[in-house]
């Protein structure tokens, strides 16, 4: 059972297309840092509330939104037609990316001089790759959960569950080894299968490809957690990624810890509390304000 420690605040702010997009914000008592999650496709922000409680217990305030197309923003944006959730609306990828930093600026603005970790996990994973890469001076600290390198070969779309199906009948036993992850993911209504194409369109999910920029404007640490099961991308993705960081953005301070037979939700899984732990002494050893 989660043990508590800080409540929910609900949040909303408008973006430049005029869609209301909802956040929340878990407070620590004396924040010693902040967390920002972006979370994956077919999901939305409080699902994270084990990990944001974690978070805040060790010190730090977390922000998340439900992007565009997800959650309680996707409800409102679509009439609470359940049947068009992720459908981003407006601006279509780049206005979806645009909302993460427009929460990134609320949260510079209310806590100025604090650092800020932005945390992405899959789909959330790829926008903050496309972030950091032009944006990478506004961040203290990077995490990528459940990531990949974005080529073709890499990173995987289709049917991701095409290796685990036979494991069970909920068509989500990719994301963990725990059953319960997979069934309450196919009861819940505001979760969905993970199509980028069809909810996206073609151009929109040919934007997610992409590699990470050279000579990134700040030398921000970076850690990749993954599961070596995770049909995302796994291990030699997170390999050539994490490669990647280094020789061609230069940066100097990249960690990549894969997780033996984990699948794609590492903080939803058997051994979450192995990878809620690596994150906290990650940002423990790593996170402090360096620009």
């Amino acid at each position: 059972m989660i043990q508590f420690t800080a409540a929910r605040q609900d949040h909303t702010f408008t973006d430049a297309h005029g869609v209301t997009v909802h956040y929340y914000v878990w407070k620590a008592g004396k924040s010693r840092g902040i967390v920002q999650i972006a979370h994956g496709l077919g999901e939305y922000a409080s699902r994270y509330e084990r990990l944001a409680q974690a978070l805040v217990k060790d010190g730090y305030t977390v922000y998340a939104d439900d992007h565009r197309g997800h959650g309680q923003t996707g409800l409102g944006q679509h009439g609470s037609d359940l049947s068009r959730l992720g459908r981003l609306g407006p601006g279509g990828m780049k206005a979806t990316v645009e909302a993460v930093r427009d929460l990134s600026a609320i949260i510079r603005a209310e806590n100025p001089n604090v650092p800020c970790a932005l945390f992405g996990h899959s789909w959330g994973s790829i926008i903050v790759q496309k972030i950091i890469n032009d944006h990478s001076d506004e961040y203290d600290a990077v995490v990528l959960s459940g990531t990949a390198y974005r080529t073709f070969v890499h990173m995987k779309g289709g049917d991701l569950n095409a290796r685990h199906a036979h494991l069970g009948d909920t068509g989500y036993e990719w994301l963990s080894r725990d059953e319960k992850v997979s069934a309450a993911f196919l009861a819940d209504d505001l979760a969905f299968t993970a199509d980028a194409i069809k909810l996206f369109g073609l151009r929109d999910a040919l934007g997610l490809l992409g590699k990470p920029a050279k000579q990134l404007k700040h030398d921000i640490p970076l850690l990749i957690q993954v599961g070596s099961d995770d049909p995302f991308g796994g291990t030699t993705s997170a390999e050539l990624l994490a490669q990647a960081y280094v020789t061609r953005s230069r940066l100097t301070d990249v960690e990549l810890i894969i997780y033996t037979d984990a699948r794609h939700e590492i903080y939803n899984e058997t051994n979450y509390p192995e990878v809620t732990a690596d994150l906290l002494k990650w940002l423990a050893g790593h996170f402090v304000r360096g620009r």
